[in-house]
Formats: C-alpha cells, structure tokens, sequence
C-alpha cells in the first residue's frame, strides 16, 4: 500500500467483473448506450451540485454546471467533462470501484423522502462500466466542489484500479467537477465524428437540462441539446405552437396532432406524460410487427421506444412517458416484467382511452380525424382488451345504413318497436355491402344495420359482444327473425307459400345441391332477391371464414342457403323439370358472387346460365 500522496492500485469489488459481462453482453444490446450513460451520470452530477449550491452558493461560484464532449482522433480519445459535484479521493473508489455504493445512490440516502430529491433519483457508478464497451482504458479525473484537491482513478477493465494525486495540468483543467477520458478501441472510431456525437446526443440526450456543448478539433465549441424537457414543464406556462414544435420533434411528423395529453401522476408513483395522436396516417402503422411509438425516458434520460407502454391497438400513439422512479441501468427483459412499469401502462391506457371517449364526446372534428386515420387500428382493441370493451364500444363510430360516423349510442336512440339487438353486417367494401341481399328485410323496416368493411371487423365482432344490453347481431349468421318489427309500409307484407310448395321447393333443391350447402331453409332477411348464403349459428360467419380461408386457417364450414320463397325463380324450381337443377345450382351461384366469392367452377357456371338463357329464348321466339 502506498502513501497518501502516492498512486495507489486497488481491486475492483468481486461484483464488479460480473456487471462488466452484464452491461456488455445483455444491458446493452448496442454500444451508442456509453455516451448516453456517461452523459445521464454527469448531468446527475450537475443536479447534486445545483442541490447543494441551495445551502452552499458558493460552491457554484461562475463556474455553472454544463457538459462538454471533446473529440481528438490523433490521440484516439473521447473526452466528457462536467461541471457538477465532482468526487473526491473515498467517493472515486466507492462510486467507480464498487456497485452496492453508487455516489447518487448515497446522496438519495441522505436526503432520504426528501421532496425535493425526487428529480435527482439515480443509479451513478453502475451505467459507467459501459464505457468499456467502446474503450480499453479510461481516466478519470474529478475535483470536489469545496475540496482542495483533484484526484485520477484510471483502469483497464480488468481486475483493478489506480487511484493517485491529479498532477499539476490535471488540477489545472479540473477545477470543480470530473474529467472522464476514453481511450477508445480500435474499432470505435466512429464516436469521434462530430456527427455521430450529435447524432446519439439527439437520439439519447437532447432533454437532459444541463447544455451539453460539443468542442470539435476545429471550429467553435457549441451546444447540441435544446436542454428543455417540455414535458416536465407545468402546462401553464405553454401555449399551443409549443406542443405543435414538440409534436413535431418527437414524433418526426409534419401534421398537426389531433389529440394532446400532457400532464404528470403523483402518488405511488411519479411520472410526466406527453402524447399525441396525430391526425394522419403513417405509413408505418400497418407493420407486421405493430409496435408502439412511445419513447420512455427515465429522469430526462431516453432509455428506449420498445417498451410497450400502450397496447398495440393504440400504436399510432406518439410522445413521451418520463418516469422518476425507475432504474437508469434497466434491460429490456426488465422491462417486460418490471412491476411498476406495468402500473405504468395500465394507468396509461385507461388515460388515452379516456381522453379519446372525451375528444368523442366534445370535439366531434377532432375526434373525426382520429377515427378516420386509425379507426381500424382501434377496433383491434375490441378483439384484445376485454377489460376495456365497453368503453372502446362507445368511442367507436362506424358507417351504417343511416349514415357515417354514427355512434352507437346513436344508434340505440333509433332503435325500431320490439328491436332487441344491434345488426351488422361484414364483408370488404362499402358499395357491395350496400347492395348485400341480406339487408333487404331489415331496410323493408327500417332497421339501421352496421356496414364492417375493415379486416379486424370479422375478428372481433366473432366475441359476440353487446352494448348497454343490446347484443350485436350479424346479418349472415344464424337465424334471424324480424317478424316482430313492423315493415315502414305494410301493403308489402309477404304473403306466405303453402307448406306443401316450401317443402317440395327446399326438398327440390337440397336434392340437387347435396352437400355443397349445409342446409336449405327459407329465410327472412330476403325481399326481392332470390338467395343468400348464411353461417350456421355455430362457429364463424361468413367473412371470418373467407378470412381464415385466405390463411389456410379456415374450417371448411358449408353455408347455409336461404332462399326467397316469393321470387318467380325459387318458385319455379319444382315445375323446371330438366331446368331444375341449373336453378338450385343458380341460386348457390349468384349468392357466392353477391357476397363477393367466385363460384366454385366458374365454367360450369356460365355453361348453366347459357343454357337457361337459350332455353327461355327458344320458349319465347322473337
């Protein structure tokens, strides 16, 4: 052991090479995350200096405390200086030798459930380490604010440290705060162009609030921070352009955003919030992938945009969440089961759908731009998140028969005498739904029916929801019985057929068709069409089938064939004769092309339809 002037070798605590492994191998997936660390760890240090300056100004003196990165590629090293707290000989070894005792750590310990240390939470000593990702020594320079000396600790990464006396030019550059010097890898030469410096400074840094000033080999030293988290920043004292510059330098868009949320939870927890929802789609929302766009910072320090803050049908989504209480150093598989991050989502998620219930109900043009853009993406929510159904139910506006952006609490305020479910109807495109002979019976009484045109429709409507009571009903599924809702005009009321023809006609054409229908029966959601094809009340309708089908997921569920038993072309089926079976075969046909489908060979198809066309010409010559 030397003296106490001497320079000193010490080992490293026992932990400290298994965190070395830690924050190489599986912290930090990517090295860019040093310069961050060592950026959060000065501005740390910044925010110790400027507390205790509160009883002690003169620790400050005019000397205020900043950041500095300074480059040199002759020397092959990356310089960070700040003008903070600075460590002394004891705190060197604790905080840079050792993980249990971090100097931030210590310094929250003093000030024990003191409000004011809410914003000086840290994890200093622990993200450093991360600098031998990028570097095969580093010096540490550092003189405490107050204290008569500066000291060097300096290690390799391997089993040690030195720790000495700063000599005379190390004392002379270091007059309050720390000096740390990379001595960078050969394969890191990167960090020392001004552009990736500020590029990772943007990405990782631009909030910390202390200006980070970057000092090239030539040129003038500048800052490249802004050095302003808005999101911390009480709404009062912002106004409108302010959110819009901050919508558009976070999320990188160039629209107005449509939705602002910005406020900060106290409590349990303590965390800011700033989001938006922009008013256009991006051209990313559709990925496979469908991860969110919310950037979770930790004290001002950006930690990652991966870590599912929102569900993924609210990832159109963009902002901020930047939280007092969690760890600096937190992984991603941290992330995933970190208990009070998930607090944090369930908060959050009850927030947004809220506020986009409210937008709804008090600015109905705002709320328009949002559906309209993300409406499809919302609707994923119905299918996922049972807890919050009903409430996505009620934001929710949908085309229907009486118009567009219909609610569907509008909906109930026009529901016809002994009407007990909400009806829709599914398929891939507005035009063709609108002519679906399904609706025919329900548009005879005036009965509002929801047009589905969207993918996600077929899946979640399969959840057989409800709403206020009300169940909602699809048009090509099960049975469905409008016998108790009076027709808008009742000299249109159908007269039935005997049961004798119904028998003979369903018989007639179950006989031909065999077993490419499950059933033939005579249906009630037809007027003036002839046939329809219906999903059993068991297992999926129609366009969830076809959906499935496209997949290769499919069942192979038969339809169920309904038929008209007014419309001249049923009623002649027991009379046709040789004709016969080109009628049932007909009807199946034209109800797949109705709702979308080819028929199954379209050949044979048109070969049926030539020979009744030529027929009926032979029966009546011009």
């Amino acid at each position: 052991m030397t003296s106490d002037t001497g320079a000193e070798t010490k080992p490293f605590q026992a932990e400290v090479t298994q965190l070395l492994h830690l924050m190489v191998h599986s912290v930090y997936s990517e090295t860019d995350i040093f310069l961050r660390e060592l950026i959060s760890n000065a501005s740390d240090a910044c925010d110790k200096l400027r507390y205790e300056a509160i009883a002690n100004p003169d620790l400050v003196g005019d000397l205020p405390p900043k950041i500095s990165i300074a480059p040199d590629k002759k020397a092959n090293t990356l310089t960070m200086t700040d003008t903070g707290i600075g460590m002394d000989r004891q705190e060197l070894i604790d905080n840079l030798g050792t993980i249990a005792r971090s100097g931030t750590r210590a310094f929250l310990d003093k000030l024990g459930e003191a409000k004011d240390g809410n914003n000086l939470i840290g994890q200093f000593g622990v993200g450093f380490y991360s600098a031998f990702m990028v570097a095969d020594r580093i010096v540490v320079t550092s003189h405490r604010a107050g204290g008569a000396e500066a000291w060097v600790w300096s290690s390799d990464g391997g089993a040690g440290f030195d720790i000495a006396h700063a000599d005379e030019a190390q004392a002379a550059r270091v007059t309050r705060g720390t000096e740390i010097v990379l001595h960078l890898k050969g394969d890191k030469g990167r960090y020392l162009e001004t552009y990736e410096i500020e590029r990772i400074v943007g990405a990782y840094s631009d909030n910390i609030q202390f200006p980070i000033e970057l000092k090239p080999e030539d040129g003038e030293p500048r800052q490249i921070n802004s050095a302003s988290a808005l999101w911390q920043r009480p709404k009062s004292e912002l106004k409108a352009e302010d959110y819009a510059e901050a919508y558009r330098s976070i999320t990188g868009g160039f629209d107005e955003p449509a939705l602002t949320l910005h406020y900060r939870a106290e409590g349990r927890q303590s965390y800011a919030v700033l989001l938006f929802a922009p008013s256009t789609k991006p051209f990313d929302l559709l990925e496979p992938s469908r991860k969110g766009k919310i950037k979770l910072y930790v004290r001002r320090v950006f930690i990652t945009d991966d870590a599912e803050l929102l569900p993924q049908y609210l990832r159109f989504i963009r902002g901020v969440v930047d939280s007092e209480d969690l760890p600096l150093n937190i992984s991603r598989e941290m992330l995933q089961n970190n208990p009070q991050l998930a607090s944090i989502r369930k908060a959050l998620t009850g927030r947004v759908v809220s506020e986009l219930e409210t937008l709804g109900e008090k600015e109905m043009e705002q709320f328009k731009k949002i559906w309209g853009a993300f409406g499809a993406i919302l609707k994923e929510g119905l299918w996922e998140d049972h807890e919050r159904r009903e409430q996505l139910l009620k934001l929710a506006r949908f085309t229907t028969t009486a118009g567009e952006g219909r609610s569907l609490k509008q909906y109930l305020e026009g529901l016809k005498p002994n009407q007990t479910d909400i009806y829709y109807l599914v398929g891939d495109g507005l035009d063709r739904l609108k002519s679906n002979p399904k609706l025919e019976s329900a548009r005879a009484r005036g009965i509002e029916v929801l047009l589905l045109t969207d993918p996600v429709d077929a899946l979640w409507t399969s959840a057989q929801l409800g709403f206020e009571g009300k169940p909602l009903k699809s048009l090509s599924q099960g049975d469905v019985d409008f016998s108790l809702i009076p027709l808008l005009d009742d000299s249109k009321k159908d007269e039935s057929t005997s049961g004798a023809d119904e028998a003979d006609i369903i018989a007639a054409i179950k006989l031909n068709l065999g077993d490419r229908v499950t059933d033939v029966r005579a249906s009630q959601r037809l007027t003036t069409s002839a046939s329809c094809l219906v999903a059993g009340s068991q297992g999926p309708d129609r366009e969830l089938e076809r959906l499935l089908a496209r997949q290769s997921r499919g069942v192979g569920t038969k339809p169920i064939l309904e038929i008209n038993l007014h419309h001249p072309l049923v009623t002649a089926i027991p009379k046709a004769g040789a004709d016969a079976a080109d009628l049932a075969f007909l009807l199946l046909e034209q109800a797949q092309i109705l709702d979308g489908e080819l028929p199954e060979d379209p050949a044979a198809f048109a070969g049926r339809l030539n020979r009744l066309v030529v027929r009926s010409l032979h029966s009546h010559p011009g």
